[in-house]
C-alpha cells in the first residue's frame, strides 16, 4: 500500500482532486506561506497576513501586493504615524 509522504499539506485531501492539480495548489501553497523579503527594509521577514495584505514583521511595514507573493513595488506605502 502506497503511502502518503512527501505530500506535504495536500495530504489533507487525501485520494480526491487528482495529482497535478494537488502539486499545483501545494506550490502556490508553500510559497504565500513562507517568508518573504520586505521591499523597504530588504530583511526577510515579510508575513501575509490576508489575501493581497503583507506585513513586516522587522520594520511594521504593511502593503498591499499580489495575493501569494510579493511583487517587487509594492502598490501601497507605509503609513506615517501622527
Amino acid at each position: 500500500m502506497a503511502g502518503k509522504t512527501g505530500m506535504g499539506a495536500v495530504k489533507r485531501f487525501g485520494p480526491r482532486y487528482g495529482r497535478n492539480l494537488k502539486e499545483k495548489f501545494a506550490k502556490i501553497e508553500s510559497s504565500q506561506r513562507k517568508l518573504h523579503k520586505c521591499p523597504y527594509c530588504n530583511f526577510v521577514k515579510v508575513k501575509r497576513t490576508s489575501t493581497g495584505i503583507w506585513e513586516c514583521k522587522k520594520c511594521g511595514a504593511k502593503f498591499a501586493s499580489k495575493a501569494y507573493t510579493v511583487s517587487k513595488f509594492p502598490t501601497v506605502k507605509k503609513a506615517v504615524e501622527i
